[in-house]
């Protein structure tokens, strides 16, 4: 098998795969330095009251250390790579150092600290909200195991150890200081402790651990009162549930910069509330995710009455990758069916804007209306059960392992036939750097940007057709092998040591994309579901397909170890050139949802399994690619015949 030009194209299709999708990343620092640069401005922000007041040391200690953090924060800043905010975030370094210097009020000097770190979160952003439900039982008892005997078993800094300590342990019960003080420092401060003080880091702790346990010293500073007011509060008014309308905002709001919009006494409910119960705020999240969707697809159809098409169907894509896209994982596990009614609906949708069919368009919205309304009561609770992420977990990766599966075995048993074990190494490197880039895409979703669901599918849809035609024209060349002698004499003729490495390094290349485009969507789907906490059911899903898809491996292995080599060869060619068919068929379907294909709607099945969707592209497709595969074997066979 030699394809002159695969050595020139393994390099760049490795890249399009891996960067497809976060190509808007800021280019970053390292997350570490930046984090600790952000710690470094907050407890400026949060400290400098007991160093100063009325422009007087009231602490020679504490000052200390507001001098030393300040000049620190300015020469890190220095530190950090090229961006166009750099020069406007040194300058906030400088204006906060100079504050530190001249005792300006603890007022100016925190609205100088928040607004750097504001610019440092613009220009260098880190993930700031926890990826799974925080649990507040477990974050008191780790609480209770790891921090009372410092700060006191009800947080008031009077813990056993803390008269031996100096400087004394922080009281969390302390309101004046928690006004100023979020669960992102928090967080922070668990994960990197205070350097000069008897403050250690728990990184020993896992990242859900030390989000629970923020969260549970978050709110104790907070009455039950404020709890109950907060409640009422969030259940009776659309402003004070909009003040914190996201996870993100969550963890970096404080009570008082929250006051600045609302009034203190609201403000310290709605936080206190929202800090006991980050789930209302998760499913508050969540739900936004439908509005937005339902928003977009009314101003679509207005706009298509308008008789604007262009402008009606980027509105309906923007509906569908901005709003919808991001339950899909969650409605995945929960009801495939209506997920599936949602994108066929949507396609007919896109397909009568396209068509200017205005009255069919009405009918669609209505229709799509509808399920959204089951969605937001599907994915509205505040967690998916154990058990429905443990069935979605393990689908979502048989669903999407079988393939590649079946591609990269197909390749080990060809090699194994052919008796080149030497050929392998590169099948196993492929297939293995597909994971590590799989990988590399689940720290890039989670840590450094948000994949947009159009990237994701235009990630999926080229990939998808770079498979197929690859899958095609090795279908093809293993059907002509599998005749009579044809492998004895190209073995023979053709497999020179040059050769042999040249179709090897195809194989790699093929084994990465393969892996890699399944491994793409898992990846996202998993971090979607993560979302709910229920990790170990997540985990047995994962295990569980692992090994479901290990016997189909071994099983496959088997046969074709049995199997007389041309048999194999003709059994393998088809088996390819039917992947060849699916992934065509799906690759098409994912260019149109990111919209960058048409999409002509007609009846007939929808069987995403098998690549199957109803539009006159993906079948026109299919057939094209049946066609060229017919042909192919075809040509074959009449040469053996002659």
């Amino acid at each position: 098998m030699t394809y002159p030009v695969w050595h020139r194209l393994i390099a760049f299709v490795m890249f399009c795969c891996c960067v497809i999708g976060t190509t808007h990343a800021n280019p970053t620092s390292s997350e570490a330095e930046v984090r600790q640069l952000w710690q470094l401005l907050d407890y400026v922000a949060v400290d400098y009251a007991g160093a100063v007041q009325n422009g007087a040391i009231v602490s020679e200690l504490e000052y200390g250390e507001m001098q030393e953090f300040s000049t620190r924060a300015q020469n890190q800043v220095k530190a950090l790579p090229p961006h166009p905010l750099h020069a406007e975030l040194a300058a906030a370094t400088i204006k906060l150092k100079q504050a530190v210097e001249r005792k300006e009020s603890p007022q100016q000097v925190a609205q100088l600290a928040r607004e750097a770190n504001r610019l440092l979160l613009q220009a260098y952003p880190f993930p700031v909200a926890p990826r799974a439900l925080p649990d507040l039982a477990r974050g008191a008892a780790l609480y209770q195991a790891q921090c009372a005997s410092c700060h006191g078993a009800a947080g008031a800094g009077d813990g056993a150890l803390a008269a031996k300590l100096e400087p004394k342990p922080i009281a969390f019960t302390d309101e004046e200081r928690a006004r100023s003080r979020s669960l992102m420092a928090l967080y922070q401060v668990i994960s990197q402790g205070v350097e000069g003080t008897s403050m250690p880091a728990f990184a020993g702790l896992s990242e859900h651990d030390r989000w629970s346990l923020a969260f549970y010293v978050g709110r104790l500073a907070f009455k039950d009162t404020d709890i109950a007011a907060g409640e009422s509060a969030f259940a009776q008014s659309s402003s004070a549930s909009a003040t914190i309308p996201d996870m993100n905002t969550l963890v970096t709001a404080t009570e008082e910069e929250l006051a600045k919009a609302s009034s203190s006494s609201t403000a310290r409910s709605v936080l206190a509330y929202a800090r006991t119960h980050p789930g209302v705020v998760l499913e508050q999240q969540e739900r936004k995710g439908i509005v937005l969707a339902r928003k977009l697809l009314q101003d679509s159809l207005d706009t298509l009455k308008n008789n604007q098409r262009s402008k009606a169907t980027e509105l309906a894509l923007s509906a569908y990758l901005d709003g919808f896209e991001p339950l899909e994982a969650r409605l995945d596990a929960t009801d495939r069916q209506l997920l599936v009614d949602v994108e066929r609906t949507m396609q007919l949708y896109r397909g009568a804007v396209a068509q200017g069919n205005v009255l069919r368009a009405t009918e669609y919205a209505a229709q799509l209306d509808a399920y959204f309304v089951r969605v937001e009561e599907l994915t509205g609770a505040n967690k998916t059960d154990a058990t429905t992420v443990f069935v979605g977990a393990l689908t979502i990766l048989l669903r999407e392992g079988v393939e590649a599966l079946l591609i990269v075995i197909a390749m080990v048993a060809f090699l194994r036939k052919a008796e080149r074990p030497q050929a392998l190494h590169y099948v196993h490197a492929g297939w293995i750097s597909a994971l590590a880039a799989g990988a590399l895409t689940w720290v890039v979703a989670t840590y450094v940007v948000s994949i947009s669901g159009a990237s994701r599918e235009v990630t999926e849809g080229l990939s998808s057709l770079f498979a197929a035609a690859v899958l095609l024209s090795v279908g093809l060349w293993m059907h002509q092998k599998g005749q009579a002698g044809q492998w004895q004499a190209y073995l023979k003729q053709h497999l020179t040591a040059a050769m042999e490495k040249r179709s090897a390094w195809a194989l790699f290349a093929l084994a990465f994309i393969a892996v890699y485009r399944e491994v793409f969507e898992t990846v996202l789907f998993y971090s979607a579901l993560a979302a709910d906490g229920n990790g170990t059911a997540l985990l047995a899903g994962f295990v569980t397909g692992l090994v479901l898809l290990s016997v189909i491996a071994v099983i496959f292995l088997r046969t074709s170890a049995r199997m007389p080599i041309g048999k194999f060869f003709s059994f393998s060619s088809v088996l390819v050139a039917a992947l060849a068919v699916v992934l065509v068929g799906k690759g098409i379907a994912g260019l149109q949802e990111a919209g960058w294909l048409t999409a002509t709607p007609v009846t007939g099945p929808r069987m995403p399994v098998l690549g199957l969707y109803p539009t006159i592209e993906t079948y026109a497709a299919q057939l094209a690619l049946l066609l060229a595969a017919g042909l192919g074997f075809g040509f074959n066979l009449m040469k053996v015949r002659k």
